[in-house]
């Protein structure tokens, strides 16, 4: 924990270049998680990132959870949990993403 923010010391990702504080990063890891939410719920999965914790938690509908440290390992994790390719360049996620 940043003892002078509060909020949990972790490494940024890549996605968060333009954060200037720790409340954007947090900000912007939620908007990545909910993004995700959207994304894999096609799939029979869920993602959360709790903002306190370091990672995102992965869960498939049976309730069979991995946590990964990165988007690259998450797609890896995804297809292990609900058995299928799942393909990142989906035009499902790409329309996500410009919303």
């Amino acid at each position: 924990m940043c003892s002078n923010c509060g909020f949990p010391s972790t490494l940024a990702h890549w996605t968060e270049a333009g954060a200037s504080n720790a409340t954007d990063r947090l900000r912007s890891r939620f908007r990545r998680s909910a993004s995700l939410r959207v994304a894999l719920s096609s799939y029979g999965l869920s993602a959360h990132d709790d903002g306190a914790t370091s990672g995102i938690a992965l869960s498939d509908k049976t309730g069979r959870i991995e946590i990964v440290d990165n988007l690259k390992d998450l797609w890896v994790a995804a297809e292990r949990l609900c058995g299928r390719p799942v393909d990142p360049l989906d035009p499902r996620f790409t329309r996500i993403a410009e919303s």
